[in-house]
């Protein structure tokens, strides 16, 4: 029997090959193996997709804009100076935190948390999917390049790391962002790995796949590197995680995956990249002001996720950069049914201890019907590649920005990011632990 054969004899009696195809557990990562290079000294970067089309008007409300209640007769946020306790953050006179952003308050202040407004891709497509696709890329309005912007940039940065875990992917299926010939892992939750599977079956599939890999070639090695990686997290998932400084994580999957990142980062597993998603953000009834509607929701798991790392990570914060950003946000004019339509430009939240913070940043286009874009959208004055490029080439240390965004040579950095290897100084960025974040459950 040739080899090929006693390896698909030995795949079908562990139940590991189904139909000619490599299956896993549901609760296995999911690993797409490649060998990288030599190791980059950049920030960890965590990297937030808010899907939907997030409302960037009501997330951070230009309240000083006089043509936003004009506009918006039920959803549009209080002022800061009304007698409404509901009524924005005032951030500069001009824009305010929507008032479930509360837990971020904090952190602008600090310094650590920057925003920039009129942000998004320059395509006008208003399709979720194409729009999300574009940006995964990195190449708005071009499909012709099937990489994601983080996959090229890991190919460009030189590294050793040898690690399956150095870019992760949280949920099922691999972001598009990922994608390339740089390490990749799919990955649910280390919890979902540990206590979801059944611990017999699955040492019987590590030792066939120890016998199938058993050698020097390269698949061998590859195989073995994704073995020792299954083993690595049974080790980290032993122990019921605690996250530090009193953090405490929502009880939903944008939450433990969120904390799952944090675990790898204290690990020291080699990530070098995480991509976490929070969808729901298509708002086109019912969408809510503060306290009722889908939004209002979702903003507050956003923010007390993001508060929740930023604390449980505060040791950590110096080479950490987290970024936020959605396909498009929404329509200007709320629609008939208390809701927003598609939109075009939208918000980006920067966080980390190399972020200049307490500031939000990029040029204000005004909601005036002759300042609109197209059917009645918030005009773009930043492109998110320039968000983008300057955590890549700053935080990042990686200068090839024109293989990272292909066809993209007119780069305008907000100077919104310092030079790697240097951060504010500690008591600029220390989250005041006297905050009460409150919430239904917590990932303890």
């Amino acid at each position: 029997m040739d080899n090929t054969t006693s390896r698909r004899d030995l795949l079908k009696r562990t139940g590991v090959l189904a139909m000619g195809v490599m299956t896993w557990p549901v609760w296995m990562p999911r690993i797409a193996l490649a060998a990288p290079e030599t190791a980059t000294q950049g920030d960890v970067l965590v990297c937030i997709f808010m899907r939907g089309g997030a409302d960037g008007l009501n997330l951070v409300a230009p309240h000083g804009d006089k043509d936003y209640y004009a506009r918006r007769d039920t959803l549009a946020l209080a002022q800061p100076k009304s007698t409404n306790a509901n009524a924005a953050l005032d951030l500069d006179g001009l824009f305010g935190l929507h008032p479930n952003l509360r837990p971020l308050k904090d952190i602008y202040d600090a310094g650590a948390l920057a925003i920039v407004h009129a942000a998004g891709s320059p395509d006008p497509t208003h399709s979720h999917f194409d729009a999300m696709d574009f940006m995964e890329r990195g190449t708005p309005g071009e499909k012709a390049i099937p990489t994601g912007w983080i996959g090229r940039h890991l190919q460009q940065v030189a590294s050793a790391n040898k690690s399956p875990f150095r870019a992760v992917g949280m949920g099922s299926l691999l972001q598009q962002s990922l994608r390339g010939p740089a390490p990749a892992t799919a990955l649910q939750s280390i919890a979902d790995f540990h206590l979801q599977g059944d611990a017999k079956r699955a040492q019987q599939i590590q030792d066939a796949l120890a016998a199938l890999y058993a050698g020097d070639g390269f698949v061998e090695s590859e195989g073995q590197q994704t073995l020792q990686a299954l083993r690595d997290l049974a080790k980290i998932a032993q122990n019921k995680y605690t996250p530090a400084n009193g953090a405490t994580y929502p009880e939903t999957a944008f939450g433990k995956s969120l904390a799952t990142v944090a675990q790898l980062i204290k690990a020291e597993m080699g990530l070098e990249v995480a991509c976490v998603d929070i969808g729901g953000w298509d708002t086109h009834v019912q969408q809510g002001v503060v306290s009722n509607g889908q939004m209002p929701r979702l903003i507050e798991e956003f923010a007390n996720g993001l508060a929740a790392l930023y604390r449980d990570l505060q040791d950590q914060m110096r080479r950490i950069t987290v970024v936020t950003m959605s396909e498009f946000g929404r329509r200007v004019q709320e629609n008939t049914s208390q809701g927003t339509d598609h939109g075009h430009g939208g918000v980006m939240f920067v966080m980390g201890g190399g972020i200049i913070g307490a500031k939000v940043y990029g040029e204000w286009p005004g909601l005036s019907q002759d300042r609109l874009y197209g059917p009645g959208d918030l005009a773009i004055t930043t492109d998110f590649r320039d968000v983008l490029g300057e955590i890549v080439s700053k935080r990042l240390n990686d200068p090839n920005l024109a293989a990272v965004f292909p066809g993209y040579a007119t780069f305008k950095f907000r100077g919104l990011a310092r030079e790697s290897g240097t951060a504010a100084q500690p008591s600029a960025i220390q989250l005041p632990f006297n905050i009460k974040i409150p919430l239904p459950g917590a990932v303890r």
